[in-house]
């Protein structure tokens, strides 16, 4: 598909997106930069994007984002994962406990969980993959996402299915299949 296809189809995608007629709907994406400020997506986008992945489990809920260095990224990595080199995303899970158990119906929003996310590592890969900028972010949120709701790729069965979900919500969203090669 050419590039301005590509582009037209993203665009239709979004305007197909529902206007978000309440905030119970869409998810709450919190965006925070540590160090320089670094070009990423809207709140709006990501808002979208984890809309997509997750449909009815995204309303109401809050997703903190935190967009770090690769120096960062490497030190995170390595604290948490064991892995010595920086990388694209990082999901923290918020722990299982139910706001409203905890505070009572009508609780505010309850915390998916953080990403950390490199911009710097991404722009790379995506250079490196050849893909567009803007949906090589749109996979990789969307796979930190499905990470804060359980997805994992550690075995093989776990990977094909958050493979399939991510190339469903992807396509949905006019982007194509990321793991094919180019």
């Amino acid at each position: 598909m050419a590039a301005s296809r590509v582009v037209a189809s993203a665009a239709n995608a979004v305007r197909r997106t529902p206007r978000r007629p309440d905030a119970v709907q869409w998810p709450e994406v919190q965006v925070q930069h540590a160090g320089a400020r670094q070009p990423s997506p809207s709140r709006q986008q990501l808002a979208l994007w984890a809309h997509a992945a997750l449909g009815r489990a995204a309303a109401g809920r809050e997703i903190s984002v935190l967009l770090v260095g690769a120096r960062r990224s490497q030190q995170l990595n390595q604290r948490y994962r064991g892995k010595d080199v920086p990388t694209n995303v990082l999901s923290f899970p918020a722990p299982v406990l139910h706001a409203r158990a905890a505070t009572g119906a009508g609780a505010a929003a309850a915390g998916l969980g953080d990403l950390v996310i490199c911009p710097s590592v991404l722009r790379a890969e995506a250079r490196a993959q050849g893909k567009r900028g803007r949906d090589h972010w749109a996979h990789l949120f969307v796979h930190g996402v499905l990470h804060l709701v359980g997805f994992d790729h550690e075995r093989d069965d776990e990977a094909r299915r958050m493979e399939r979900r991510e190339i469903r919500v992807l396509r949905g969203l006019g982007i194509a299949n990321p793991y094919r090669s180019n």
